[in-house]
């Protein structure tokens, strides 16, 4: 389904977003205070405006209440990152993204009224992280502080076996919630799922686990 989303801040992080949410389909507002920033992207999203967010009569001249989910993708002005984050709840927009610098800022952003709060930096940390530890993560994504879905390429020790021979579930509380082969993916796969040679396991665990697994 198409949706509106609104982009404040293009740094690395806003400028990478809108141009993702434009090129998966949607419309897609992007607004920075910085004219050669909002020019960077203006062929690429749908509308890009020069505007000064922390002014509420801009905000509303922006049409931002009809937008299904605003994301606030300043990070070096907290102040900034913290007013808008007010204002944008305050004139009842349903979903506010926050970018937030760390857990501190994170918590009072969520005191605010922020309803996802992501922390780019730190995410991008862990997953550089994971994959220099271990050779076969291919992406990792952090549900809660203990557990994550992680995509890894097929141990050896797992390929030409099925599922139920593994038991991965009853052994180390681990749910393959996909198995990717080539072109094509397994999605919920049975007990009787083979793992061949070159297959990736998305897996949902406890970080322990994960981080022990075989290569």
């Amino acid at each position: 389904m198409r949706k509106q989303f609104a982009v404040i801040g293009l740094g690395r992080f806003g400028t990478s977003l809108a141009l993702t949410l434009s090129s998966l389909g949607h419309d897609v507002l992007a607004v920075d205070t910085s004219e050669q920033a909002v020019q960077k992207v203006a062929n690429e999203v749908t509308h890009s405006v020069q505007a000064d967010a922390r002014d509420e009569s801009a905000l509303k001249a922006l049409g931002i209440r009809n937008f299904d989910v605003v994301v606030v993708a300043i990070g070096n002005d907290l102040e900034a990152n913290i007013l808008i984050t007010v204002m944008l709840k305050e004139l009842g927009i349903k979903y506010v993204v926050v970018k937030a610098q760390s857990n501190l800022h994170g918590k009072v952003l969520e005191k605010v009224g922020a309803d996802k709060v992501v922390y780019p930096e730190k995410d991008m940390g862990i997953r550089l992280a994971q994959s220099l530890v271990s050779s076969n993560v291919m992406d990792y994504i952090e549900l809660h502080p203990n557990y994550s879905i992680m995509e890894v390429l097929a141990p050896f020790a797992y390929t030409n076996k099925t599922l139920g021979e593994l038991d991965l579930r009853a052994k180390y509380g681990l749910s393959v919630l996909a198995i990717k082969k080539n072109d094509t993916i397994v999605v919920a796969p049975g007990a009787d799922s083979k793992v061949e040679k070159g297959d990736a396991l998305i897996l949902l665990g406890h970080n322990k686990v994960l981080s022990k697994l075989p290569e």
